[in-house]
């Protein structure tokens, strides 16, 4: 596609029209600058985003957030609303790490007073918490115990469990449970994938990392959010591992096949969808909430991970590690905006509540959801405030992250890890990781610009910026 398909919609905006292409039922709209634009024309992104405008029920405009590149049918940074009866939902359209997502914890410390400690409590999580693909159990549940999981997602840990407390709960989207996850509609292969996984990171870009708040852009925000200058936090990123990623192939694979059924012809077999309210949508969303439900659970229980290690390492209380919030990525809900009841797609995107909204806690609803945009291991991540609100652009959404500009094989193939690892540890920054080829394959120049990308963010309105957090050290899957 050529810049000279677009039309500029304001200073961030760019929209191919319906006119475009005969097939597309609403315009394609990306947010990004001059500088994010050119990599999101020059490979499949926009091309994927132009064929999600495709889907029957499709409503609005289709979006693309800044950080959007190519993925699985539906770009990464892609965000689709779809109305019923007409309206479908696709499995791309969540991806296959279903509700991949962060949470950010506060430790009652500042970078001073961890001190040289840094380094062992970095030790002590990578040992604590298991990365990589295979390495290590932290728990194995029985069926009874994983059926709660699915079931009741976070909450169900909190209450069933003791792991953790209200206020994760209160600071959790949705309070960490999509209601209607069915452990039925979760096949048995899915259930042996997931079962000995929770509080796990995995292994590509998920991370556990040990940050410091360097700068404060919005004092108010900051203080709502418990982000002081030089505050210790945690950042957490991981999703449904092995079981979300068994949810949606068994999904595509039984909506593929359900596609003449439904009377339904795609430009990409990778869309494969159903109505939202036929039996493969129904069957799809009640699996695909179960798997969101496994994904909270899992971070629930890497806090609850991380609060050991500090009470253990840093003498810290445990109620005093605080969560900021928790916010899925990979997650297709049904929403109400502009007064009508939506079934909101975002894969690689993250809900961006403003001021007010009554789905916020009580703490949160002067300032808006806390919104995370994690960058590489090597550069920032930031904290951002939602401002925009139910029915704005882009159905509330915001970005998830960095977004990448190198596939993992193309970064593996400019740094070897072990050089890397050096680097990293020349600037400050403790390192864990269970692979060599791993690391290389996250190295910081594969991804954006994290500042441009949040710089896009509050330029165009979806959430503002609160506060920057560098990067202490990481342990990585």
């Amino acid at each position: 596609m050529r810049r000279d398909d677009l039309i500029a919609v304001g200073p961030y905006g760019f929209e191919v029209p319906v006119s475009w292409r005969a097939d597309m039922r609403v315009p394609a709209r990306v947010y990004a600058d001059d500088e994010l634009l050119p990599p999101m024309l020059e490979g499949e992104a926009m091309t994927q985003l132009v064929n999600v405008a495709t889907l029957p029920g499709v409503v609005d405009r289709v979006y693309g957030m800044p950080d959007m590149h190519e993925g699985y049918g539906f770009p990464v940074g892609g965000v689709c609303a779809t109305e019923p009866p007409d309206g479908v939902v696709s499995p791309g359209g969540v991806g296959f790490d279903i509700n991949c997502g962060v949470r950010l914890l506060t430790l009652p410390l500042t970078r001073a007073e961890l001190g040289g400690r840094l380094e062992s409590f970095v030790h002590e999580l990578s040992r604590a918490i298991p990365s990589g693909t295979g390495r290590g159990v932290a728990w194995r549940l029985s069926d009874d115990e994983l059926d709660g999981v699915l079931a009741g997602g976070s909450a169900h840990l909190v209450r069933a469990h003791g792991l953790g407390n209200d206020d994760d709960v209160a600071r959790t989207e949705s309070l960490g449970c999509l209601e209607g996850g069915d452990p039925s509609g979760v096949s048995a292969r899915a259930r042996d994938r997931g079962r000995g996984q929770i509080g796990s990171i995995g292994a590509g870009n998920h991370f556990v990392e040990v940050q410091q708040v360097e700068s404060v852009h919005d004092a108010a925000g900051a203080q709502a959010f418990g982000l002081a200058p030089d505050r210790v936090t945690v950042l957490i990123h991981t999703g449904s591992r092995g079981l979300g990623h068994q949810v949606c192939t068994d999904y595509v694979k039984r909506m593929d096949a359900a596609l003449a059924a439904h009377g339904l012809e795609l430009p990409d077999r990778q869309l494969s969808c159903a109505p939202v309210n036929s039996p493969e949508g129904r069957a799809y969303f009640g699996a695909m909430a179960a798997a969101a439900n496994f994904a909270w659970s899992n971070r629930q229980r890497i806090a609850h991970t991380v609060r050991g290690v500090a009470a253990r390492l840093l003498g810290v209380a445990p109620d005093d590690v605080r969560t900021v919030y928790d916010v899925a990525h990979n997650v297709a809900k049904m929403e109400r905006h502009g007064g009508r009841t939506l079934c909101v797609h975002r894969k690689g995107a993250t809900r961006a509540l403003g001021p007010d909204h009554p789905e916020l806690p009580p703490e949160y609803r002067a300032t808006g959801q806390p919104v995370f945009i994690p960058g590489s291991m090597g550069t920032a991540s930031w904290v951002l405030a939602g401002s925009a609100g139910s029915g704005t652009p882009a159905f509330a959404s915001c970005c998830h992250g960095a977004g990448r500009t190198l596939s993992r094989h193309a970064a593996a193939r400019q740094v070897a890890g072990a050089t890397l690892r050096r680097d990293l540890e020349a600037r400050g920054i403790v390192v864990r990781c269970a692979s060599n080829r791993g690391l290389a394959e996250e190295a910081p120049f594969a991804y954006k610009d994290v500042d441009r990308v949040a710089a896009v963010v509050e330029g165009v309105g979806l959430a503002r910026r609160v506060a920057r957090l560098r990067p202490l050290g990481v342990v990585k899957g």
